[in-house]
C-alpha cells in the first residue's frame, strides 16, 4: 500500500469507477457548487476534486488553470481518508503541505478546507475543496454550508450513476423487443447469429434475469394423469 492510501482503496476506485465521471467535460451544475463553495468560504479558489490512482482530477476548477495535479502531492489525497473535513489554516506551518511544490509553488496554497466526497457506502471518491493563497479560518457556519455542498455533489454523482445503470438495463429490454423466432416444438430460439438455445440461456444472454425451476398446476396434473395411466398398464 502506498504513503497516503486507504486500507479498502481497491473498494475506493472501483466505487469511483461506477459514477463514469473522470475525465469528462465541464458541466455547469458542478461549476455552480465550486462557484458557491468560493463564496461560502470567501476564497479565490474552489474545485471539485476526484481522487484516481496517482492524480487527482478536477470536475470542476475556479480559480486555477490545471486539469489535474498529481496525487502525492495533493491535500485531497488526506481528505478522503478521514470522515471529517480537513480544514488546514496555514500550510506552510502544517508538517504534512509545507513542502509541497503546491505550497512552494503556484498556486502557493495556504489555506485548505477539503470536505470528502461519500457514497452511500460511506467510501469517499474526492473532495470538495476551498482554496486560498491567504492564511485564514472559516465559521462553524460555513462549515456546515460547505458540508450541505458536498452532499449535493454526492447526489449528482448518484445521479449520474443510477441513469448510467438504467440506460444499460434498458439496452437488455431492447434486445427482447420485436419477434422472437422460436421452435414450436422444442422451444428453442434462433439468436443474431443463427444458433438455436433455450429459452433461459438466451434471457440469461440478454438480460440480468436469472431462473428457479418448478412445475405449473396444470403440467403437474397432466403429469399425474399419466402416471396413473401408467399404474393401470403395469397392472392390466
Amino acid at each position: 500500500m502506498r504513503k497516503n492510501q486507504s486500507p479498502d482503496e481497491c473498494q475506493r476506485l472501483a466505487a469511483l469507477r461506477e459514477y463514469r465521471i473522470l475525465d469528462t467535460p465541464p458541466e455547469q451544475v458542478y461549476d455552480d457548487i465550486a462557484r458557491l463553495a468560493a463564496h461560502v468560504c470567501r476564497v479565490p479558489m474552489a474545485m471539485i476534486s476526484l481522487v484516481d490512482v496517482s492524480r487527482q482530477w478536477f470536475k470542476s476548477r475556479l480559480g486555477i488553470l490545471t486539469q489535474e495535479t498529481c496525487r502525492e502531492v495533493s491535500f485531497c489525497t488526506h481528505t478522503i481518508l478521514m470522515p471529517k473535513p480537513l480544514i488546514v489554516p496555514d500550510a506552510t506551518k502544517d508538517a504534512r503541505f509545507a513542502n509541497s511544490p503546491l505550497v512552494k509553488e503556484d498556486p502557493h496554497i495556504r489555506f485548505y478546507a477539503g470536505f470528502p466526497l461519500l457514497n452511500p457506502e460511506g467510501v469517499a471518491v474526492g473532495s470538495l475543496c476551498a482554496v486560498d493563497n491567504k492564511p485564514r479560518r472559516i465559521s462553524a457556519a460555513q462549515q456546515l454550508a460547505m458540508e450541505a455542498l458536498a452532499r449535493q455533489v454526492m447526489a449528482l454523482l448518484e445521479l449520474r450513476r443510477v441513469s448510467a445503470r438504467l440506460a444499460h438495463e434498458l439496452e437488455h429490454v431492447k434486445t427482447l423487443q420485436g419477434l422472437l423466432p422460436i421452435c414450436a416444438w422444442c422451444k428453442r430460439i434462433r439468436d443474431d447469429h443463427g444458433y438455436w438455445t433455450k429459452v433461459e440461456a438466451y434471457l440469461q444472454a440478454n438480460t440480468d434475469a436469472d431462473f428457479t425451476h418448478g412445475i405449473c398446476p396444470d403440467c403437474l396434473d397432466r403429469e399425474r394423469v399419466k402416471a396413473g395411466h401408467q399404474t393401470h398398464d403395469v397392472a392390466a
